[in-house]
């Protein structure tokens, strides 16, 4: 029955001793309960073996004396009985649990002597000296010097013991580190010694409570976060699972060194089993539908320092659904919804316009609202039926008033629209499968509220026919279009740039400046009571989690001709919708088949290879029929290669200098070659000879594309030219009519280009390694990524450049080993994933990295898994250039061994 919930908010349980506990000693009504005695910084508990009497909690502040009989009495061999004895005289005492029923603390007033007589009667000096140090504490008038002088003892006894390497799994383990540590829990820390061997994560408890020794195997390790505990850097969080709202272990450290270091030799022992996720990682997932909206906001969560074991940075989740009186929910319906773009002060305008006259008003520091959207009070009011021992502990031993119990959905949230001082969003339990926090199970005395009625289950809205039902619907609501649609909003507000400065301002999205991170350094507060007051403040009133975003969230990508799924919040939230066999469009047949070509790339196998050019391949391009490849190379020529006869039919030398690439003119009559001699020229195949020739450019042109009858062309003369052409007409030999339509200036090399499906968006990268978006209607910058400087050791050279189908995502390759990705939109780097060798070229469907390296292989990259799927032997030298056909399921490459080779894939 005990539970370190019986404590006070930041007491420690320090010890236990097998006793009895007598009362009225020595009269005719003499009682004796066997028990264990607790010994905690901030009281005496007994714990009577039965659980019919009460657990007995003696504040030390309300003691009068703690004493053992006298010496002499204690050697009376005929008073024997009273030997390891230990006489508590008190003013206040807490009856808990009475009949082992979850219940307010009885307190029974007036002065009172409890006697506990300990089995072990050699530990009485002991135990006796402990209280009275811990009395002095209670007694000192400022809470800083109390906790000071609690936290020297606890100290102490730490420094006196040391992990107990029995307790290791194996004779064989390592040992890598021990250090001082406490471990969390909602509402308690229990003091302890941390130990990591080669195989395991330990952690002993100082009191041996709730068992001696928790054990973790590092091989099970899936996730580790660095925490933020007390507003100090000094927690870690270690997750065996990968979706699990809870953590297998919270620990907190005394000093800052020992949690890297544990961090830095857990994570080193289990880079090799995970990859370490990002907010951008997470959202590159999110955004292509590879996990669910309550999936994306639990992985935020996490990495915004919120968790389930501390309850002033609980996980927050939004109010989804605004209609609690229907009869049926309908969730085509936008006003089903909560507005997603405003914080929950702001959707009622009276009082947003009450609240913001306040404010104009205050003087600095100002803030819009008096209370937070989450606080350890707010999580508890939710929990409260299935949480009641930490409503107790966090409440000083009682239940909140009826009224203010969480009664009603619908008066919860009209309370969140109306209240003057109400603004708090849900919890993840609103969007999982556990019901039982709307149920009084436990038959809980909650209370009786003003019109008589006793507090009992959570009154539901008419369109839920029970719990698991209301459950099952705010799952569906949850992962809904509309929400999918408008997810991005909320995350700017509660994680992202609306969180903090004038965005924030004018999102109407400011509270107190304590709860934001940095909002004030404990350390610089010398003051030991100014600095156990402000942070029994601030975790009271709750906290803003940690920014992750500072520019604006990139939208969800929402299919066409999909759905989301509204089986399971837990599934993958994309699924297909239904299509009748009749309703089928050719198009929907080659989206499937293009599908089913990504699923298998894995078994791309070689079907033909030839060596057609003396230096490297740097070019492919394919007619529509597949029968001739044209290919470039840095031998200065274009061949023409025919698939049926094996043989190169055309061979065509332009200058004495390296060509860059190649394309086919739709209908197959003209082939365009750029070339390092700052040229582009135009090649009939019908009549076999240079058709044009467009002098653009002052350095080497290094890529061009053909879209609806433009020209685009990059170069080393740091710019990329748009240009209209008007074909000749070939007979009479007119020339082709170039005009330049738009320049785009770069400060460097540009070394390659690719364009959106609508043509409306040109991305470019420079040797430098900055990629730039363009507004290709404007000729304007839209964002620029100077990725060198971001992160990287070596210059960004980037090799390969292809926006995905979609064209919300960029995907980008260069000499620093890396993948990147980056929303189109908000010119937000998304992912990045390392190679171990540059990659030259590259195909992608968003999802799956078909890739050329630097050593000849194909690979195959699970993008969002950051790992390689499959490795293809391919050319003896760098892959320099790939062409893959609509289907997907052919695949052209050319190397630096001056090879071409033809893929199939083969079912």
């Amino acid at each position: 029955r005990f539970s370190l919930l019986l404590l006070n908010l930041e007491e420690y349980y320090f010890e236990q001793h097998t006793a009895n506990h007598i009362i009225n000693k020595g009269c005719r009504d003499e009682r004796k309960f066997r028990g264990s005695l607790k010994i905690c910084s901030k009281s005496i508990i007994f714990e009577p073996d039965d659980n019919i009497q009460p657990i007995i909690k003696i504040p030390l502040r309300d003691c009068v004396s703690i004493k053992a009989p006298e010496d002499s009495e204690a050697n009376n061999p005929f008073t024997r009985d009273t030997s390891g004895g230990i006489s508590v005289v008190c003013n206040q005492v807490f009856l808990i649990k009475e009949r082992n029923i979850i219940a307010p603390y009885k307190t029974v007033r007036g002065r009172t002597e409890h006697l506990f007589q300990l089995d072990v009667a050699g530990k009485l000096g002991d135990v006796v000296q402990t209280l009275h140090q811990l009395y002095r504490a209670s007694c000192l008038d400022k809470m800083g010097d109390q906790a000071a002088m609690i936290t020297a003892i606890l100290q102490s006894r730490l420094a006196r013991t040391s992990f107990d390497k029995n307790r290791f799994q194996s004779i064989y383990e390592t040992l890598h580190m021990e250090c001082k540590a406490e471990m969390v829990t909602p509402l308690v820390t229990n003091p302890g010694h941390v130990c990591v061997t080669d195989a395991n994560l330990y952690f002993q408890p100082l009191n041996g409570y709730p068992k001696p020794v928790v054990q973790i195997t590092l091989q099970n390790v899936r996730r580790i976060y660095k925490r933020r505990h007390g507003l100090m850097p000094l927690g870690l969080e270690v997750f065996c699972t990968e979706n699990d709202l809870c953590s297998d272990i919270y620990l907190k450290f005394y000093n800052y060194q020992d949690r890297d270091e544990l961090y830095f030799l857990i994570a080193t022992y289990i880079e090799n089993h995970m990859t370490e996720h990002t907010a951008e990682s997470y959202m590159l997932q999110w955004q292509r539908g590879h996990i669910s909206n309550y999936q994306y906001l639990l992985h935020l969560n996490n990495l915004a320092d919120r968790s389930c074991n501390d309850l002033s940075q609980y996980p927050v989740f939004p109010w989804i659904i605004a209609d609690y009186s229907s009869s049926v929910l309908d969730l085509s319906k936008p006003e089903t919804f909560r507005d997603l773009s405003k914080p929950i002060g702001a959707l009622n305008k009276e009082r947003l316009d009450r609240l913001l006259t306040r404010y104009q008003e205050m003087p600095e520091p100002k803030f819009m609202y008096g209370s937070h959207y989450s606080s350890p009070g707010y999580v508890l009011f939710y929990l409260v039926r299935v949480a009641p021992e930490y409503m107790l502990c966090l409440q000083n031993g009682k239940f909140d008033h009826a009224d203010r119990t969480f009664n009603s959905l619908a008066e919860t949230w009209k309370n969140c629209l109306d209240g003057a001082t109400d603004f708090k969003e849900l919890i993840p339990e609103f969007y999982e499968n556990d019901s039982s926090f709307l149920v009084n199970s436990l038959k809980l005395d909650l209370g009786k509220r003003q019109g008589g009625k006793m507090v009992e289950d959570v009154e539901l809205p008419p369109w839920a026919s029970g719990p698991d039902d209301f459950l099952q619907k705010s799952q569906e609501a949850l992962e809904s279009q509309y929400v999918s649609e408008h997810l991005h909003e909320w995350i700017d507000i509660i994680f992202g740039y609306k969180q903090k400065g004038s965005e924030a301002v004018a999102a109407h999205n400011v509270f107190h400046p304590l709860t934001y991170e940095g909002g004030v350094d404990l350390n610089s507060i010398m003051d030991p009571n100014e600095k156990v007051a402000l942070l029994t403040q601030i975790l009271e009133f709750g906290q803003t989690p940690k920014q992750l975003f500072t520019i604006p969230h990139p939208r969800r990508i929402i299919p066409k001709l999909k759905s989301l799924s509204r089986a399971s919040s837990h599934s993958v939230s994309i699924a297909e919708s239904p299509v009748f066999p009749n309703e089928e469009s050719f198009e929907d047949l080659t989206e499937e088949s293009i599908t089913l070509a990504w699923n298998n790339i894995a078994k791309l196998k070689l079907d033909e290879q030839y060596k057609i050019h003396k230096e490297a391949i740097t070019g492919i391009a394919v007619t529509c029929n597949g029968s001739s490849v044209f290919t470039t190379s840095q031998d200065s020529t274009l061949k023409m290669f025919s698939k049926e006869s094996k043989t190169i039919q055309r061979s065509v030398s332009f200058s004495n200098m390296a060509l860059s690439s190649c394309l086919i003119l739709p209908g197959d009559m003209t082939v365009i070659s750029s070339s390092w001699d700052n040229h582009i020229y135009f090649y009939s195949i019908a009549f076999g000879r240079q058709q044009d020739i467009l002098m653009g450019h002052d350095d080497a042109v290094s890529k061009i594309c053909w879209r609806d009858g433009r020209l685009y062309s990059a170069s080393w003369d740091s710019t990329v030219k748009v240009w209209h052409c008007v074909p000749g007409e070939t007979l009479s030999n007119k020339k082709h009519h170039f005009e330049l339509l738009a320049e785009l200036e770069h400060d460097v090399s540009v070394n390659t280009i690719d364009l959106n499906a609508a043509n409306t968006i040109l991305a470019s990268g420079t040797k430098e390694g900055t990629i730039s978006i363009w507004d290709v209607t404007t000729a304007t910058v839209l964002h620029q990524l100077p990725l060198s400087k971001h992160a990287f050791l070596l210059l960004f050279l980037l090799s390969a450049f292809f926006i995905c189908t979609d064209s919300r995502h960029l995907l980008s390759a260069g000499e620093d080993c890396c993948f990147k990705v980056v929303d189109v939109q908000t010119g937000m780097l998304i992912s990045s994933v390392t190679t171990d060798e540059p990659q030259r070229c590259f195909k992608w469907d968003g999802n799956t990295i078909l890739s050329g390296s630097q050593s000849g292989e194909l690979l195959i990259w699970d993008l969002l898994g950051g790992k390689v799927i499959e490795r293809i032997k391919g050319h003896t030298g760098a892959v320099m250039s790939m062409w893959m056909n609509e289907q997907c399921n052919s695949v052209v490459t050319g190397g630096e061994d001056k090879q071409i080779m033809f893929w199939k894939l083969q079912y």
